[in-house]
């Protein structure tokens, strides 16, 4: 084992391989309080990707409704259930990660599904928590709550399904993170699988290897977001790129909302993966629930994303979410605009920040009719 910096549990820690951080990193952040579970995203993947044989289970991107929504069942409660209780109590992580909890002869603490885990990939949805007696009234966090939960492959800085291959067939890219499957390598051990404590890699059993999400990489490589990013009907989705918290740029979109306004958060940080999709909290949720899913901060974040309408620079980051295929490299302000340029510093996108309000007399004189039903 080698030991790596995982900026996101502020330690050193465990790793089967030494550290090996690409030119650019492949993100994503997604705002929770503006997802509906459409499944519009799973959709436009599932189309996309995974139409083939064997790959009828097969969800790179999939939406949960949280507590009880899992695909596949019961993939964190499992992982969480096997790690212990551990210390997120501040932000330098004293409890252990999953490599360094692995039993002995094992690379990474892990399961494997049992195949009836993946038969109910809509489990739980819109299954509500917590109990509203006689008389209640509308109290943030709410006392009975639940959320939509959009997930991909993280593409991890130190992915779990990297570091369990014997085969070493699990590769990630150095110009830009995403991580990616050498099918000509891969004996279909499921090493990955079980490695993987977001269970994103996936047993294909007609072609008798690993399949995984893989970043829409030839859109990336052409500058396009995502397939999941672009069509989004709620907006809630930014893809990009991000750098290490040393050096973050004030105008990168992605580096502002993870590393400068800290209102994105990863997924089980205390895995030790240092996944690379983001989640900007719901706030109507317990923060002891959101705490231990996203770890140390969320509610310093909450307060202030409730801020953002008197934070021009995080609103017009905000506001960038859906307003264009392209991956944005650099924004800015400029007067009453949201701009998004591309890597060329080419202006791609201009989103108002604040939307222009008409109000329409009742009468209209000029056509004597009412612009409203008064009968």
């Amino acid at each position: 084992m080698a030991k790596v910096y995982n900026w996101q549990i502020g330690r050193e820690m465990e790793y089967p391989y030494e550290a090996a951080r690409p030119k650019k990193q492949f993100a994503m952040v997604m705002d929770l309080n503006k997802c509906i579970a459409c499944q519009t995203c799973t959709i436009a993947c599932k189309t996309m990707w995974t139409a083939g044989r064997g790959q009828e289970y097969m969800f790179w991107n999939n939406v949960e409704t949280k507590p009880y929504g899992f695909y596949p069942l019961g993939w964190d409660v499992k992982t969480l259930e096997q790690l212990g209780v551990q210390d997120l109590g501040g932000p330098v992580y004293r409890g252990k990660t999953l490599f360094e909890a692995a039993p002995e002869g094992e690379r990474v603490l892990g399961y494997l599904p049992e195949d009836m885990d993946y038969a109910n990939p809509n489990v739980g949805e819109d299954d509500c928590t917590g109990l509203m007696g006689e008389g209640a009234y509308l109290t943030l966090p709410h006392m009975q709550w639940m959320y939509y939960l959009p997930r991909i492959c993280n593409h991890c800085t130190y992915p779990g399904c990297l570091g369990a291959c014997p085969r070493q067939s699990i590769y990630k890219r150095p110009e830009d993170g995403i991580v990616l499957v050498d099918q000509q390598r891969c004996r279909g051990y499921r090493e990955c699988v079980k490695g993987c404590p977001y269970k994103k890699v996936f047993f294909n059993s007609m072609t008798r290897v690993s399949e995984k999400c893989i970043g829409c990489y030839p859109a990336v490589e052409n500058g396009r977001q995502s397939q999941c990013t672009i069509t989004c009907i709620g907006k809630i989705r930014l893809n990009g790129f991000l750098s290490t918290p040393d050096r973050a740029r004030e105008d990168n979109p992605m580096d502002y909302l993870i590393h400068i306004a800290k209102i994105a958060k990863p997924l089980y940080p205390q895995f030790g993966l240092e996944p690379n999709v983001y989640y900007i909290p719901p706030i109507h949720v317990p923060p002891a629930y959101l705490t231990q899913m996203f770890g140390w901060g969320v509610e310093e974040a909450i307060k202030t994303y409730r801020r953002a309408k008197d934070d021009t620079r995080l609103l017009a980051a905000l506001l960038l979410f859906g307003s264009t295929p392209d991956i944005i490299h650099r924004y800015q302000v400029e007067g009453r605009y949201a701009v998004g340029y591309d890597e060329s510093g080419t202006e791609m996108v201009r989103v108002p920040l604040r939307e222009p309000i008409v109000v329409r007399a009742v009468y209209d004189e000029r056509h004597q009719a009412y612009r409203t039903n008064v009968t």
